[in-house]
């Protein structure tokens, strides 16, 4: 079995790299940027990567999406001090690929994960799955039609920034935001900018303090 371990830190590195030396049949390869991962997965297209993905470099779970779905022979567990609802619940329905715990969990949590995902099981540990329902009930009581991420491109678009300012802040490509504003546009059923922040002015997505409009 091959591992990646995408993860750059130190600590967490050791640890998990002695977790799976216990099993001495084990190839352990450790990368500390998405374009090393990338050739390593061209390598070993079947390995099971171990990634914490809030300290990598990867722009968005977009990104993430299309690198697993090009190496869809490879299995991911996502292994993070947080994780947000959104990202989650996207990654989780995408794809089935993709594992999740928590780096508060304890080492028999770590050990179970391992060796599902190498037995081709899925993992999803108890605090994801409980923030993932929790973040469901939350939507069905308290409906929003836009995303927390068009949220917040609504609040730069508030301020005033640019498409391209706005990617370079999200360190994403002015491709993406463009698809999402055209998204939030039809979502919306509007038709220029102003009309957004009026929108999200009333339906309490954002404060009027902060915004000069």
């Amino acid at each position: 079995m091959n591992y990646i371990l995408a993860d750059n830190q130190e600590l967490t590195r050791f640890a998990l790299e002695s977790i799976l030396s216990e099993n001495g049949e084990s190839r352990v390869f450790k990368v500390t940027d998405k374009a090393g991962l990338v050739q390593l997965l061209k390598e070993h297209q079947n390995a099971i990567v171990v990634l914490d993905y809030t300290l990598f470099d990867f722009a968005d779970e977009d990104q993430l999406l299309i690198v697993a779905e090009r190496f869809e022979l490879s299995s991911w567990i996502l292994i993070s001090e947080e994780l947000t609802p959104h990202f989650l619940r996207r990654v989780v329905y995408a794809s089935h690929q993709f594992s999740v715990l928590f780096k508060d969990g304890t080492l028999h949590e770590v050990r179970e994960a391992l060796h599902a995902v190498s037995s081709h099981q899925r993992f999803i540990s108890q605090r994801a799955l409980e923030v993932i329902i929790n973040h469901q009930q939350e939507e069905e009581n308290h409906p929003s039609i836009l995303t927390d991420t068009e949220i917040e491109i609504v609040k730069s678009i508030a301020l005033g920034k640019t498409t391209k300012e706005i990617a370079n802040e999200r360190f994403s490509s002015v491709h993406t935001i463009t698809t999402h504003r055209k998204n939030i546009f039809r979502k919306l059923n509007v038709n220029t900018a102003h009309e957004v922040v009026k929108y999200a002015l009333r339906a309490g997505l954002i404060d009027s303090s902060e915004f000069y409009i």
